[in-house]
């Protein structure tokens, strides 16, 4: 889905658990969660340290978003 996204010109980041799976299918911009059953948190974390996950994730995500590549790019 990521690959058929990003051939209209739109910039996709691919969030994900595992990413050479994500680097397999062709993902461009991956940015890595946390864990395969909860990839934006931790169920194990305060209601706001699992606040703190997920913004970070998802800023992240907006960096790569801003970010020219030109080739598969792991945002870490």
């Amino acid at each position: 889905m990521v690959k058929a996204i990003e051939a209209t010109g739109i910039a996709v980041v691919h969030i994900c658990t595992i990413v050479p799976i994500s680097q397999t299918v062709g993902a461009n911009r991956i940015v890595p969660a946390v864990a395969i059953p909860h990839p934006l948190g931790d169920p194990t974390k305060s209601h706001e340290e699992e606040k703190m996950i997920r913004r970070a994730i998802l800023e992240k995500a907006l960096e790569a978003l801003k970010t020219p590549i030109t080739e598969q790019t792991v945002f870490n």
